[in-house]
């Protein structure tokens, strides 16, 4: 790190220096946040975890719908989204759903309640079909063959850091003894046999890395020709349905690691509709996007990151010093009486004024950041062996997510890597952060909370290190959970029910087909696309692919092509391409994406050169 404290060019570069062996030694700042929390005396989620015994069967068909499965225990499966999506699953995770319909099952049947199906009815048929989970792509692009099998199992079938190296895409992850790779081409669940097989010390990933290890390891993953999809490249749709398969993915990954997934049960608890503190992030979005359309982050969140970086980032003890308890009460205040109004005066503001206010924003939310129902989650990674099974377990638990929740984190993230990179100035080191944020992250509640908090201190801190370090790989979608949704996506597509409705398809597509004929002749080729850019002068571009043909040379001969008689083209928006349909919502392809790999994934796409959104 330079003397002038300048932000390192590599995202990571500043996180791959050991701790040192005193900080990591020591909880005190921890302990020192947990007591200005205490004093304070401030806490947005307190009461909504319910007393009482949990009800096992309403824990599983939360479970169950979260997963997309609600129809599982409702008696309305059919030929709809749940069917798709179990025809997708690994058997592991098949297994996993069997598991917990059947655990509703008895639970249902203790009450002395008839199940509204039985889990006969959704897992077992007369000669099951057993279907291999489905590989990666081959490196021609095409999907590779199924192996069938004729099975009497019950278990319904299915198909199923970070510095890239150029790989084919259907190359299996290299050998664990010789580098740090991190696979995303194969679900994590699949991966953990020895776990699976009772033989945790023949785990070489567990004998590899250890939690309590002060040096955190470089990852390095394979760079897959589809092209890596971070989390903003894909639909809402899409991401939703990552979603439901990470939480299938998380249960069976934990299972194979030995750790039952527990859940919290909220109460229901009536939260503030206005105001800045104490208010739901869905709530604050909704407000703040009537005045700035497409916020995906809270604008007082926003702000106050901003202050701190303006004023904060080389001021030592940035986040371990407290403000004055008073002036950060009244500055909360005035926060809730005019910044809305555009009134606030943030000139008043001190650095340590800020991070006070940011931390109590964070605790005060009614709904906790990593989200009330996956808080046990989170925790329960703290137990995981290694770090390389952690990092998985969090890439799981961010794909969960909901979006504003995400959003947020991953904005507080990008804040506290900042602070780590001027680490040399304000005596702030990537240890030291950590343990300063984690008791505002994680809160623990109950007759044992001071148990547990001393029990979980250490390894709240150190799930907070990884989510900081890890943070880019984190939002990077895992190649197997892609693949699992164009499946998803293809088994969900329905031919049309009524003979009526065919013909008007059939007489939809010949008048599109005599209208474009002639102009779209060339497509009917081999590896021809026609990609549309709207925003250009010239709007369509036939291209011949080969196989080093990439996202970036599109977008390069696009840029050449308008760039004559026109604005220059750094006074224009950058314009990115995607695929668009098919077996994909849509998706953003980064620049080095072998475009031909995709044709043959997604023939049927289209193609479109367009700015992000974000």
């Amino acid at each position: 790190m330079s003397s002038r404290g300048a932000r390192p060019s590599s995202p990571s570069s500043s996180l791959e220096r050991p701790a040192s062996q005193d900080s990591q030694d020591s909880m005190e700042d921890y302990w020192s946040e947990v007591k200005n929390i205490e004093e304070d005396g401030e806490r947005g989620h307190e009461d909504l975890l319910e007393r009482g015994s949990m009800d096992e069967a309403e824990l599983e068909e939360a479970w169950l719908q979260e997963a997309g499965l609600s129809t599982l225990v409702s008696g309305e499966l059919g030929e709809g989204p749940a069917e798709a999506l179990l025809s997708t699953l690994t058997r592991s995770q098949a297994a996993m759903v069997k598991k917990r319909v059947d655990n509703y099952t008895l639970t249902m049947r203790k009450r002395n309640k008839q199940p509204a199906r039985h889990v006969q009815d959704v897992f077992s048929t007369p000669d099951t079909l057993l279907v291999d989970p489905i590989p990666p792509e081959s490196p021609n692009g095409h999907m590779p063959s199924r192996c069938i099998h004729r099975t009497s199992s019950r278990v319904r079938p299915a198909f199923p850091s970070f510095s890239p190296v150029e790989r084919p895409v259907s190359e299996c992850p290299p050998p664990q003894d010789t580098s740090d790779f991190l696979s995303f081409e194969v679900p994590y669940s699949e991966g953990v046999t020895a776990h699976r097989r009772g033989r945790q010390g023949d785990c070489q990933d567990c004998q590899r890395i250890r939690r309590d290890d002060p040096d955190l390891p470089t990852f390095q993953l394979p760079r897959p020709k589809l092209g890596l999809t971070h989390i903003q490249d894909l639909s809402c749709e899409d991401m939703k349905k990552i979603g439901y398969i990470s939480l299938i993915e998380l249960t069976t990954f934990y299972d194979c690691l030995g750790i039952e997934l527990k859940r919290n049960r909220a109460a229901r608890s009536k939260a503030r509709e206005s105001g800045i503190f104490g208010v739901p992030l869905t709530t604050l979005l909704e407000n703040d996007q009537k005045k700035y359309p497409g916020s995906k982050v809270p604008l007082v969140f926003r702000k106050l990151l901003s202050k701190l970086e303006q004023t904060g980032l080389q001021t030592e003890g940035i986040l371990r010093v407290p403000g004055s308890a008073s002036r950060v009460k009244h500055l909360r205040q005035e926060l809730e009486q005019k910044f809305y109004e555009e009134r606030f005066d943030w000139e008043q503001v001190r650095h340590n004024d800020a991070a006070g206010l940011l931390k109590m924003f964070i605790r005060e939310l009614p709904y906790p950041l990593l989200t009330l129902q996956h808080l046990p989650a989170f925790a329960a990674a703290q137990s995981v062996s290694s770090a390389r099974h952690q990092i998985q377990a969090l890439h799981l638990l961010i794909m969960l997510l909901p979006e504003p929740n995400r959003d947020t984190l991953k904005a507080l993230l990008e804040f506290l890597r900042k602070v780590v990179a001027y680490e040399e100035k304000n005596r702030m080191s990537l240890w030291n952060v950590s343990m300063i944020v984690a008791p505002n992250l994680f809160s623990y509640r109950g007759k044992n909370a001071k148990q547990e908090e001393m029990q979980g201190a250490a390894g709240a801190a150190h799930l907070v290190r990884l989510l900081i370090t890890y943070q880019e790989l984190l939002w990077t979608v895992p190649c197997f959970l892609i693949s699992h949704v164009r499946k998803l996506n293809e088994a969900s597509k329905k031919p049309p029910s009524s003979e009526k409705t065919k013909r008007k398809l059939l007489l939809m597509r010949k008048r599109n087909a005599e209208k474009t004929e002639r102009s779209e002749l060339t497509d009917l080729r081999e590896g021809v696309i026609r990609v549309h850019a709207p925003l250009h002068a010239k709007i369509s571009m036939a291209i011949q692919l080969d196989n080093e043909t990439k996202a970036k040379d599109v977008m390069a001969r696009f840029d050449y092509e308008n760039g004559h008689g026109t604005r220059s083209t750094s006074q224009r928006p950058v314009q990115y391409l995607f695929e668009v349909g098919g077996n994909i919502g849509e998706r953003c392809l980064e620049p080095e994406t072998h475009l031909l790999d995709v044709y043959h994934v997604n023939p049927h796409c289209e193609w479109l050169l367009k700015p992000t959104t974000t």
